[in-house]
């Protein structure tokens, strides 16, 4: 692979290696994307985005990939990170974008210099499509039996990423590591699960710390805010707009949808940063 220009960014904390698949080639092994991720032999991110040419009436193409070199459907922080790349780089002069995953399709929209608006689909709750193999209809809370930790209540939701949502007393005092571990290992989630630790305080305002699949617990996670959001709304504990603090900043998330009536998307703003563009050699292996 020839040397590769990419662009360093973060998304409340939650950083990113940035590149333009529209311009160069980029198929990297597994091995390459966690050099890539490396934080002392490489660059150093929580996740790779890749902006690719439209494969169908969107604007362009979105690939993710977590820094054990997995593929990810879906990533809301890095989705604003995407939109102010695309406009920095000159890719295109569209005030809203629209970008495919894997798995969905999105929305991103400028809002001014800082902020960006993320558009996710609905969300998807029936357990199966997250996927699970619990046998169970769509619930605001599910109970799950978890080694080590006894019997938790857990929203389950699907947003291009599966989510499992945990309220919590503190989210300081929370074993996030070890419990975190413990959900993604459980036998029902045969793709793994994002986990979200959710710490409500009033209706419009809450705490949250993710532990993601393939990078562990990040400063910040745009699909985790939105999936505890619309957990948080299921279960009566917040209206339509919730504005969530993560470690490594604050998200606006907004839903207007109903466990009878899910089919409203989910909107999500906050900032973009761009640290540095760079190009490097692949090392010698």
């Amino acid at each position: 692979m020839e040397a590769l220009r990419f662009s360093k960014m973060h998304g409340l904390g939650n950083d990113f290696v940035v590149v333009d698949a529209t311009r160069q080639a980029f198929a990297p092994s597994t091995e390459q994307l966690a050099w890539l991720c490396d934080r002392h032999f490489g660059v150093g991110a929580d996740q790779v985005l890749v902006v690719d040419p439209p494969a169908g009436d969107e604007d362009f193409g979105y690939r993710i990939y977590n820094a054990d070199g997995s593929r990810s459907g879906q990533c809301g922080n890095g989705a604003r990170c995407l939109g102010l790349f695309i406009h920095g780089q000159g890719l295109s002069d569209k005030d809203r974008l629209s970008v495919r995953t894997s798995d969905t399709r999105m929305h991103i929209a400028r809002c001014d210099d800082a902020d960006y608006e993320v558009e996710l689909a609905p969300p998807v709750l029936e357990p199966a499509a997250l996927p699970s193999r619990l046998d169970a209809a769509p619930a605001a809370e599910h109970e799950l039996e978890v080694p080590g930790f006894g019997l938790l209540r857990v929203g389950l939701v699907q947003l291009g990423n599966p989510h499992a949502v945990l309220l919590v007393d503190d989210v300081d005092t929370t074993p996030v590591a070890e419990l975190g571990a413990a959900l993604q290992a459980l036998p029902l989630f045969p793709a793994s699960v994002n986990v979200g630790f959710l710490q409500m305080q009033g209706r419009g305002e809450g705490r949250l710390r993710v532990y993601e699949r393939g990078a562990g617990e990040t400063l910040a996670c745009g699909s985790g805010a939105c999936a505890a959001a619309v957990s948080a709304v299921l279960r009566g504990l917040a209206d339509e707009a919730v504005t969530l603090e993560l470690r490594g900043g604050s998200l606006h998330i907004a839903w207007s949808g109903s466990l009878s009536s899910p089919q409203s998307p989910v909107r999500m703003r906050g900032p973009a940063t761009h640290v540095y563009d760079g190009c490097l050699q692949w090392p010698n292996r």
